[in-house]
Parts: structure tokens; sequence; C-alpha cells
């Protein structure tokens, strides 16, 4: 890695171990473009890119057409309202009413290392592992500073990305947009990949034609949410998943978000993300600085597969932190569709018991234990154990719990409040709603405002307590609803545009307080399901329930979509009951397992009542889990096909960093008559090397065990028919030794 500057040339170049990322300064007036983002290069002469030698040309040779060549430059990161009609990144409101921005380059610093951002989640790295670039602009007549931050890493071809905005004037300025990357290239024919969904149906690739225009995805809903996802890539039409190039950017944030591509009249295009601008008005007094969150950007030219490898590893080696950053997380049973809110201290203790048996390892008691809570209509908020379901109190059945050789986790909402409770009969001003509105409930709850100070104290001591009181080694924490009615009595009125996301700055640093506070801790984030399922909130836990459709085969689109982006170790998963509670499907015990085996593993059914031949395989499975979590966790990820595609067949494979061993998961989920085998190929292996199907004896019809890496990979391998749907196996390949 390294990243120069070229005086003569003026020109900054960011290098990678495969890619270069180029920028330059132009004209008397110090604008900022883009020139290159993509295969590495070793020179660094590529202002021409800019095209700035021709038609309309630069303003001091050409100021009659100034707003002709700041609609065409290809800007690093652009202002607004003086020229540029494409989408802006930065936009304001002055004192005076006017909102017109113009950056200058100033001056610059590269160093090694990377700093923290206040307040919010971001990659990091030690100096030997990183470097960045930091370019200082200003509007002079604004007198506001924009500070755009670059950072590399030795071990990955990502590019992190943020921007701060500083004013030094002497009256505030409001901010009404501050997004946080820009990308301006030529428009090659590209085709856009996002992520869309619902709740139960999270994260499912979308891939369209890039056009004339914009094509966006957003979240207007105080989170990342189950319907769009903070990520977008565009790539050329004949990229596959292990060649072709392609571009991809991912928001390192959990609240309102903006991903953008707009095509414009000359054949270019802009790609742009960071905070929605909806309902966003920041307040920026004299001397006063906003950070804008972090943004991803990754290029590969090793097709859609190398993309997700290096979202993986960045995200695995410099954004997850903690106890469990490379550890294997223990198999966890949960009373959630085992009990609902029908439980008490006896029937969970009798799943424990059961469970401990069969080798699992964690005990996590879900909604329904404080207040008096025995459905979803009231309690948030009240934090205090319900001492009639939980009889003994929590201590006791924590302490039985470990006796059993088990860990106990518990579920936790903090960031809710029930109408019917009495933290909000004491503080109904605690919630967010606009005076004079009746609120708009959801799930018969509100959202606290955690903008407050004394909000987020009061609710962070009662959980925390209840941490203390006990030997709690999980928290699932939960929040399922989206926000609405934007006021809070905390806010003044010219500050209420900042609600969004102080809100998500108070939720980072209620995780932040918590995780230092109890550092063995493991927390799993929830939203509904997988609607906050984002970079920015694996900051704080190291893995995410994926959705609450935990059905085998929905899994595998969901799945899929999700690990496009982050590592399996992130995906929470469970084997669940069936018929399933979502969609009612059955499938067999085993297949649930295989799914399952792809994220951070464990069960969401009554172990005491599932039919006996299901429940002797779960220490066949506890044993599967323990004997390839290393591989899944830390391997390299490839996805060989697609049910969501060919609706037939699902497989997908691990590769261990060395390449000495692979792990092979192939779903049948319909069965075909009168059909050949089906021929799969098997990339990432080492071609010269020789690999034995360690488990043979699993796959009795293939009869040849041995093969070389490269003819796995070009030739192939024929998987015969499995008789039935939702069928599914594992094929374990071991480097055979010389």
């Amino acid at each position: 890695m390294n990243i120069t500057y070229n005086e003569q040339n003026r020109v900054f170049k960011l290098d990678t171990a495969h890619t270069s990322y180029c920028i330059g300064i132009v004209d008397e007036e110090n604008f900022v473009g883009h020139i290159y983002y993509g295969r590495k290069l070793e020179e660094d002469n590529l202002a021409y890119l800019m095209r700035t030698a021709e038609a309309p040309f630069v303003p001091s040779q050409n100021n009659r057409d100034r707003t002709s060549f700041l609609d065409t430059f290809p800007m690093e990161y652009t202002g607004n309202g003086l020229g540029d009609y494409r989408e802006s990144t930065l936009a304001v409101r002055t004192m005076g009413g006017h909102s017109g921005v113009s950056l200058s380059y100033v001056s610059h610093r590269i160093y090694d290392g990377k700093d923290e951002l206040p307040g919010l989640p971001a990659t990091f790295g030690q100096k030997a592992e990183c470097k960045t670039l930091e370019i200082t602009c200003e509007d002079q007549a604004l007198q506001l500073q924009v500070i755009l931050s670059y950072s590399i890493f030795a071990d990955s071809d990502a590019v992190a990305r943020s921007v701060r905005i500083v004013n030094q004037a002497k009256e505030p300025v409001y901010l009404t947009k501050v997004l946080s990357a820009c990308i301006d290239m030529d428009q090659e024919d590209y085709e856009m990949i996002t992520l869309h969904g619902s709740w139960a149906r999270e994260r499912i690739i979308q891939t369209r034609p890039v056009m004339k225009g914009k094509q966006s995805v957003s979240s207007v809903r105080g989170e990342s949410s189950h319907q769009e996802h903070p990520f977008m890539a565009w790539k050329k039409k004949t990229t596959t998943e292990e060649s072709g190039e392609i571009y991809a950017m991912n928001f390192v944030y959990s609240g309102n978000f903006l991903a953008q591509i707009e095509a414009d009249q000359f054949g270019s295009m802009r790609a742009v993300m960071g905070i929605h601008p909806q309902d966003f008005i920041w307040k920026l007094e004299p001397g006063g600085s906003f950070q804008a969150p972090e943004v991803i950007c990754v290029y590969s030219a090793e097709g859609i597969g190398g993309m997700t490898r290096t979202f993986h590893d960045l995200y695995r080696n410099h954004l997850i932190r903690g106890e469990y950053k490379d550890k294997k997380r223990p198999i966890l049973i949960n009373n959630w569709e085992a009990t609902y809110f029908d439980f008490d201290t006896d029937k969970l203790l009798r799943i424990a018991k059961q469970a401990s048996a069969l080798g699992i390892e964690m005990l996590v008691m879900d909604d329904g234990w404080f207040g008096y809570r025995n459905d979803d209509n009231s309690s948030l908020g009240d934090w205090q154990v319900n001492e009639n379901k939980i009889r003994g109190g929590l201590k006791y059945l924590v302490d039985e719990v470990n006796k059993l050789g088990m860990k106990f986790g518990i579920w936790v909402e903090p960031e809710m409040i029930s109408p019917d409770s009495d933290l909000y009969r004491a503080h109904p001003d605690w919630a967010i709603a606009i005076p004079g509105r009746t609120g708009s409930l959801a799930r018969n709850q509100y959202v606290l405002d955690l903008t407050r100070q004394e909000v987020r104290d009061c609710v962070y001591e009662m959980i925390a307590g209840v941490l203390r009181s006990a030997n709690i080694e999980y928290v699932k924490w939960d929040m399922n609803r989206q926000l609405s009615d934007l006021g809070s009595y905390g806010l003044p009125a010219d500050r209420q545009g900042e609600l969004l996301h102080r809100q998500v700055l108070a939720l980072y640093e209620m995780q932040d307080r918590m995780t230092k506070e109890f550092p063995n801790l493991l927390l799993e984030n929830c939203s509904g399901g997988g609607a906050r399922f984002d970079a920015g909130m694996l900051y704080y836990s190291p893995q995410i329930w994926c959705s609450d459709d935990a059905d085998a085969i929905e899994r595998l689109s969901i799945q899929a979509g999700t690990a496009l982006i982050y590592p399996l170790s992130t995906m929470g998963a469970h084997v669940s009951d069936c018929p399933n509670h979502t969609v009612g499907r059955v499938t067999p015990f085993e297949t649930r397992g295989y799914v399952a085996l792809a994220g951070t593993f464990g069960y969401e059914l009554d172990v005491t009542k599932i039919p006996e031949e299901d429940r002797n395989m779960i220490p066949q499975q506890t044993a599967m889990y323990h004997k390839y979590n290393d591989l899944v966790r830390t391997g390299d990820y490839y996805r060989i096909a697609h049910y969501a595609d060919n609706r037939y067949y699902d497989c997908y494979e691990v590769v261990a960093k060395d390449r000495s061993e692979a792990l092979i998961t192939y779903i049948q989920v319909l069965g075909r008559p009168n059909f050949h085998s089906r021929r799969l190929h098997i990339p990432g292996l080492d071609p010269q090397a020789v690999y034995v199907i360690e488990n043979a004896q699993d796959w009795p019809e293939i009869r040849q065990t041995e093969y070389r890496g490269d003819t796995l990979h070009h030739a192939g391998i024929n998987i015969p028919p499995i008789s039935g749907d939702f069928k599914g196996r594992l094929m374990h390949l071991v480097r055979k030794q010389a």
C-alpha cells in the first residue's frame, strides 16, 4: 500500500495491492477532480483523464461557460447550486437563506494509521496496517472547511472514505445534505446490484441496467431497514462470480441513507452514498464540526466473488472488535419460537436440561421476562425482572443453567417504550413525538428519545443493573419498529432536523458503553429480524440476527444476499421448528442444520417437544459445528449456484486461507425427474494440489474420491441426484499430503 502526491502533475495516487485510486487538482481555483479507480497502475501522469483540455475548458480559460464546466467535470466531492446540476454531496442554508457551495483544494496530509471517527463506527488499523490521505478544501465565501479522508489497508483492496465539515465563520450555517462519498466515471453499460426485501425476506439480490437518470436505494425509516440496504455495486454486463470488473459502496451507518447512481447526458455517471437528506438539517455553530459516517469503496477485477471476499476480510480484520472477534460462538438455544411469552423458570430449566445433554452450550431467554409482559402490549421500558415468571429470581435461574455447563443470555429492547408502562406514565415526554399530534404506534410501542442524556442514562442503568445481577454472557439487542412522528422535547426548534442522526449516535453511545462495561459479553444485534443488519452495527456486535424467517429454504436467498457483503461469522442463523412458524414449510432437520451452519449456528425451538428422530440428530449437528466452524468463520466464501436464480438448487463453498481444505454445502431444493447428475465447478482451490473427499461415506454415488484442484475448478465434479425435495449434503475436501 502507498499514498503519493505528484506536485508537478498535482495528482494523488492511492495504491492497494491490486487497485489504484487517483485524484487531481486542476485550474487556478483548485477544483478537486476524480481521475481513476480500477486496476493498479504504475504511473500517475493521469490528469488527462479529467478531459480539462476539452471544451468547455476550465473557468480560468473560459469563465463564460462556467456552469457547463461544473456540470461535466468529474468531481471528487461536489458542492451545490452553482452550476453542477447532477446530484450534490454537500448542501447548506446560510443565515441569509442561500444554498450555494463550491469547494477548492487548500492543503493535504498523508500519515500512517487511521484516526477514529468521533462517536461513529469505522474501520481501524495500526500504523503499519494502513495509511490515510486527508484533503482539506474550503468555500471561502462561506468560510466552510471540508476535509475529505481516504484510508487504505495493507491487507485489503478497500478504500475507506469519510468527510468532516468545519464552520470557520462567525455565524451558524445549516447543513442540509452531507453525503460521504462520490465517484464520477464513464458509464460503460453497467448493471447495478442492490439488496431489497421486507420483514422475513431481507437482502434479496436484484440486478438491473444502469439507465439515464437517477437510480437509487434508500431508507427514511430511521434505520437501515428491511426494505433497502446501504449497499450498491455496479458491474460490467460480462462480469461473473469469478471474473470481470465490479465497483461497490457500503455505508458504515445504521440510520437513514441514500445510495444512488445517476447516468447523465454525456455518457458519464455519478455514484453517491451518505445520510439521506430527507428530514436532515444540522445547525453547525461557529467553530463546530460535523463528522459524516464512513463509506467503504471496493473495486475488483475478479468478479462479484472478489468483491465479496474483499468486504469479508476487511470487516473481519478492521471493523469487528471485542472478545468474539476471532472466536467460535457458543451454540445457543433461544426460547422465542419454543414458548413465545408463555414461560417460567421451570419451563426454561426443562429446555436447558435437555439442551445441555445434547451438546447445546447456551440458553437465551427472549422477550417476556420483565415488567408484567405476557404479550407485546406492555412493559417496554420497565426493565425489572418479573419474579412471578422467573420464580426464585434471575440469579437463581442463571446459576441453575450454569450448573448444567451452559451459558445464559437475555433479550432486551432498550430503544422502545410501551404506553402501558411505568416509565411512560412517569415520562410521556421521553417518547419521540410531535406535540399536538396523536402518536403513531407500531407493535403498540413508541420509540424512546435517546438524544436526551437523561433517557439514555436511565434505560442503560436499568439494563446494566440486570446484567450486573447475574452471570449473563450474551445479550440480544432488538429494535422492533421504525421511526415516525419526528419530534423531540429535548431539542430546540432549530435543531429538530438533527433528531434522526442524533438518535443513531445515541444508539452507538449506549452500545459502546455496554461493550466497555461488559467486555466479555457476546452482543447480538437484531431489529425485527434483519432490519438493521449493517456495517455500523458490526462495529459493536460481531453478529446480527439475519432474519426472523429461519426457514431453511427462505434462508438460502436471505443468507446469499447477506453474504454478498458480510462474513458468514456475522450471520445469526438457527435451526428452527417445523412446520416453520413463518411460512409453514416442513424441511428435514438435517437440511436445517446444513443451512444454519453457514452462520453462527443455534436452535430456535422447544427441544423437549420435537420428534425423537430430530432430537437424536442434535449431537451430530453440534459435532458438525465444532468440526467446521473455524473454517466457516475464517475462510474465503464462494457462491457456486443460486437457488434464487435457478429455482432448483443452491451451492456455496468456504475455502481455508491456506487452501488446505474446503467445505461445500449443496442444497437440492426441488428434485427433478429423468435427469443426469449435476456438474459443479469448484473454485478457490490450489490448482496443483490433490484433494480427497474426506466424508466420502456421505457420497456413496461418487466413486472417485480424489481430484486435482484444477480439475475440480475447470472440469468440475458430478453431483448425483438426491431423492426428494429440500435435501442437503456437505462435501469436505482436504488437501492430500505429498
